[in-house]
Parts: structure tokens; C-alpha cells; sequence
């Protein structure tokens, strides 16, 4: 019997929640077959069976557990099921077999001929009073809406008084339900940061608004053939993470950190993205963004992008970062202020692209127009790095050809 514990899925991580199982007790797992989805507070990861055999659960679904602690036992002497994958199937047809003698069925004629039971209804059952009647009638509460108490399920005068009773607002005939769910280790980790970087950060949002045609004319342009030569599209995030790059080298505070009473300020630039995935906010890093093309960072942002959707980022590919790009625009925003992800100092928030007038040459002018803001600890960064830092990013987007692309279009796109 092989008793699986829990894999540690990270440095300084010590428990783990499980998420879901994806095999029952009493099924035959294959070895390195996913059993279960379990939750760190940084990703979802699978958990995968250690051997082959018969497997006993040990830990319930929602339930932490330790790294390191039993979750399941395994079988492995337990020969392979022929007919199936599990090994329940035997079990099965026994229960199947003592259900068919039992005549379950045959007691459910026996409430027909009592047929006084459904006459009652036919009178009472939600048929108000003539004083219900009334009040339900002034309410505009229509019967249909009311369980009776009264003898039968009639509806009473008290009924139409609790029914029409106002709660927190003008009451009315709809289902006032609710559900209520656990919230996933991922979930209430993100939830706790989000606080402690409200709570213990000196945090400011500056904004600018930035010309988007040149970057548009761009994407007309080479667009077609950059995705037929590197079978990835052009989109916004290279030319936002390319000049976030060359920002950052203008004014090194922005990446830089606080670490007790030091300030560490990285001579790399590993850029964080958001990216929204089923379990959640996921932030996986594009490591030395200084060193990649157009074609590498909209290479990088795809992997990770569809890894994090599919459930299939790990730890360690959103571990660090020194700064962070966040795009609402994608669902529609127009304007926010992003929160820093700690330990980091500054996050730049994209949003939704909109026709505006703008003045361009004394003229005024339609272009297609972003804001983006700058969330940044007030702590570390100064209103002078920060707001020189949001201005050098607009630069770039409005002239990547001359900043971002040293003039050579194609050889920066490697067409």
C-alpha cells in the first residue's frame, strides 16, 4: 500500500487545499494519471498518482492539508479491472441486482387510491381568504406567490400579512434566494494581499492618456505578415511591455523594493501580467523582458496567458517580478486604479481603447485614445519618478518607430 503525501509545490509554501478530486475511491489509477486539482495561495496545480492501483481517498474536497501529509493510499499488488477504468464496477452490480427483487415501485400505487388527499387542494390549497384576498389584492402580491398555513395549504390572513411584509425595499412576488460557497485558498490569498497592499503601502495612482494611431497604423501595416512569420499575433503587450522596459531604465526607483529598511533596486526586468483565469487572478512573470523582440514577448504572453487559463501555471512562473502590467481594457474599463502586487512598487494599468477628440497640431482630431494609469508606493518612488516614468511609457506608445524600434520596422519585427 502506497501512501501518497502531498508534494511541496513551492518554496515557502506549507499547506495546500483540495480543490477537487477527479477519481473516487475504489478506482484504478494508471501512474502519473491527475487525481486531484489542488490549491496553493499562488496556482491550482494537479496532483498527480504516484503509481498504479486501487485508489483510497483520505482527505475530502475544500479540506487543508499539510505538505506532506497523507491525502491518499494506492493499492499497487490491486491487478487492473479488464472491462473498465475503476474498479467500482463491481461493486455496482451487486447493489443493481438486489434493487430489482426489492418492489420499491409497487407501494407508490398504493397513495392513489386515497383520493381524498388531492380533493383538498382542489378548495383550499392556495385559495386565499376573503380577507387574504383583500390585502394580496391592494398589495398586487398575486396568490401563486403565497404558501398557505392554513388547513389544506389555504392562504391566510396572516400569510398575506408576512407576504407583502417590505424587506429592504419595495417588496415584491421573486425568489429571494442565496448560495453560499467557500472561497479557494487561491481566492482568500489574493484577497488578503489586496488588503495588505492597501493597508501597508503609501500607494498613489497618477494618470495619462495616450495616442494609440501610430501603434494602430503599425498593426494595419505588418500584422498579417508578423503572425505568417511567427505564427503569433501582434497585439498590444509587446509595445506596452517594450516601453514599460525602456522606462524603467529611465528611472531605475520604479524597479526597485523595500526590503526591511533597504531599498533593492534590480538591474533586470522581469514584467508580470495579469492575466484572469478560471480559479481566478493569475500574475505569471515574462523573465528578462530587456532581452526579448516583439516576436518573444508576444510569444511569452501567449504561452503564459493560455497556460494560466488551462489551469496549468505553476509556482514557479509566478514567483518574483519586479513590475506589473495590468489590462482592464480587455473586459471594458475605461479608467481604474490598479494595486500594486506586492513586494513590487509600481503597476501600470491598460484600458479600452475609444475614439476621442484630441488636439494634434493646433487641429482637433479623432484618434483612438487609452488611458493608463500608474499605481506606484509613494514610499519608494517620488512624484517625479512616477509621473516621468508614465510620460516616457506614453513617448514610446506614440513613437515606438523611432523608440521602441530604433527606425527599422521590419528588422524589429523580424520580417
Amino acid at each position: 500500500m502506497l501512501e501518497m503525501k502531498v508534494p511541496s509545490p513551492g518554496e515557502s509554501i506549507t499547506e495546500v487545499e483540495i480543490a477537487r478530486w477527479l477519481v473516487k475511491t475504489g478506482d484504478y489509477v494508471e501512474k502519473d494519471q491527475a487525481i486531484a486539482e489542488v490549491d496553493s495561495d499562488k496556482a491550482t496545480l494537479e496532483l498527480p498518482a504516484e503509481a498504479a492501483g486501487v485508489i483510497t481517498l483520505q482527505a475530502e474536497e475544500g479540506e487543508a492539508v499539510k505538505v506532506g501529509q497523507v491525502v491518499c493510499l494506492i493499492d499497487t499488488a490491486a491487478p487492473k479491472p479488464a472491462g473498465g477504468q475503476t474498479s467500482e464496477v463491481k461493486v455496482e452490480t451487486p447493489k443493481q441486482e438486489v434493487s430489482k427483487p426489492a418492489p420499491a415501485p409497487a407501494p407508490a400505487p398504493a397513495p392513489v387510491p386515497t383520493a381524498s388527499t388531492p380533493a383538498a387542494p382542489s378548495y383550499a390549497a392556495q385559495a386565499p381568504s376573503p380577507a387574504a384576498r383583500k390585502i394580496l389584492a391592494e398589495r398586487e402580491i398575486p396568490a401563486a406567490a403565497v404558501s398557505g398555513t392554513g388547513k389544506g395549504g389555504r392562504i391566510t390572513k396572516d400569510d398575506a400579512l408576512k407576504a407583502s411584509k417590505p424587506s429592504m425595499g419595495t417588496p415584491t412576488g421573486g425568489v429571494r434566494t442565496e448560495v453560499r460557497a467557500k472561497m479557494s485558498m487561491l481566492r482568500r490569498k489574493v484577497a488578503e494581499r489586496l488588503v495588505s497592499a492597501k493597508n501597508e503601502t503609501a500607494m498613489l495612482t497618477t494618470f495619462n492618456e495616450v495616442d494609440m494611431t501610430a501603434i494602430y497604423d503599425l498593426r494595419a501595416q505588418y500584422k498579417d505578415a508578423f503572425k505568417e512569420r511567427h505564427n503569433v499575433g501582434l497585439g498590444f503587450m509587446s509595445f506596452f511591455t517594450l516601453a514599460v522596459v525602456r522606462a524603467l531604465k529611465l528611472f531605475p526607483d520604479v524597479n526597485s523594493m523595500i526590503d526591511g529598511q533597504d531599498k533593492v533596486t534590480y538591474q533586470y526586468y522581469d514584467i508580470s501580467i495579469a492575466v484572469s483565469g478560471p480559479k481566478g487572478l493569475m500574475v505569471p512573470v515574462i523573465r528578462n523582458a530587456e532581452n526579448l523582440s516583439f516576436r518573444g514577448v508576444e510569444a511569452e504572453v501567449k504561452r503564459l496567458a493560455t497556460r494560466a487559463r488551462d489551469g496549468q501555471i505553476t509556482v514557479d512562473e509566478m514567483t518574483g517580478g519586479t513590475f506589473t502590467i495590468t489590462n482592464g481594457g480587455v473586459f471594458g474599463s475605461m479608467l481604474s486604479t490598479p494595486i500594486i502586487n506586492p513586494p513590487q512598487s509600481g503597476i501600470l494599468g491598460m484600458h479600452n481603447i475609444v475614439d476621442r477628440p484630441i488636439v494634434r497640431n493646433g487641429q482637433i482630431v479623432i484618434a483612438p485614445v487609452m488611458y493608463v494609469a500608474l499605481s506606484y508606493d509613494h514610499r519608494i518612488i517620488d512624484g517625479r519618478e512616477s509621473v516621468g516614468f508614465l510620460v516616457a511609457v506614453k513617448e514610446a506608445l506614440e513613437n515606438p518607430v523611432e523608440l521602441l524600434m530604433n527606425g527599422d520596422v521590419k528588422g524589429a519585427l523580424e520580417l
